[in-house]
């Protein structure tokens, strides 16, 4: 990778205490500049809103309309209420995902650091949504798994085992549900990344570089869309399952 890697074409001098190093680490350097992206596009999108939008207007109600629909269909009408925090996330990684089409730039999600906060933050807002819905002591009623099914009989004599056992197991699959969405978005990304570039480095030395340049970087858009849907339509799910009750019962 480092003898066919092109090197950073921004790099910025460290100014944050706490990281080592003379600069800002890559991964967060792309991420600032992913996240100038995007405000600007905002900015521009919804500075003069029209009832006959321009084509940057139109693209953004089209993707806000995509991601309604995902929230609509999973969560329900109530889902919307959601929609800043899945349509960040959603475009954040996409763009991410596809950075490194641009000479000199690179995919902060391919890095762990970057996909790893992620899902911390995905996680962390889907138990807030949760107990912001139910209450905190209804929610945590979720961590207790089957046992309130459980026949009283069976709860009196082997609660005491049980119990622990079912908030143990709910504490394990809430926490492989981060490490799942870390290292899925990771993997794959890194995967894509190391592949898009040696076959580049390929097309300079058996085929023209204009012939296969197309192809791959439709590839890579496609498939950075897919990583990004796949971690969306997942936050969405933990989401509504956390939330679920409240919904159900309205």
């Amino acid at each position: 990778m480092g003898a066919i890697e092109t090197p950073p074409l921004i790099r910025i001098p460290n100014f944050i205490p706490g990281i080592h190093g003379s600069f800002i680490p890559d991964h967060i350097t792309m991420t600032w500049i992913v996240m100038a992206f995007l405000i600007v596009v905002s900015y521009l999108a919804t500075r003069r809103l029209t009832d006959v939008p321009g084509p940057i207007q139109n693209v953004l109600e089209q993707v806000i309309e995509a991601f309604t629909g995902i929230l609509d269909s999973i969560i329900g009408h109530g889902g919307r209420r959601y929609l800043a925090l899945i349509g960040t996330a959603g475009l954040l990684i996409f763009f991410s995902n596809i950075l490194i089409l641009i000479p000199g730039l690179r995919c902060p999600t391919a890095n762990l650091n970057t996909t790893a906060a992620l899902a911390f933050i995905m996680v962390v807002s889907y138990h807030f949504f949760g107990v912001r819905e139910q209450g905190l002591l209804t929610y945590l009623k979720h961590f207790l798994g089957p046992a309130g099914e459980l026949p009283k009989f069976l709860l009196i004599g082997m609660g005491w085992i049980l119990i622990p056992a079912f908030i143990l197991v709910e504490i394990i699959s809430h926490l492989a549900r981060l490490v799942s969405l870390s290292f899925r978005l990771f993997g794959n990304i890194f995967g894509e990344d190391t592949v898009f570039l040696f076959i580049l480095f390929l097309t300079t030395i058996m085929w023209p570089i204009y012939v296969m340049t197309p192809l791959i970087s439709g590839l890579v858009i496609f498939t950075g869309l897919i990583q990004a849907l796949i971690f969306v339509m997942l936050s969405t799910m933990y989401i509504a399952g956390a939330v679920e009750t409240h919904h159900a019962e309205h």
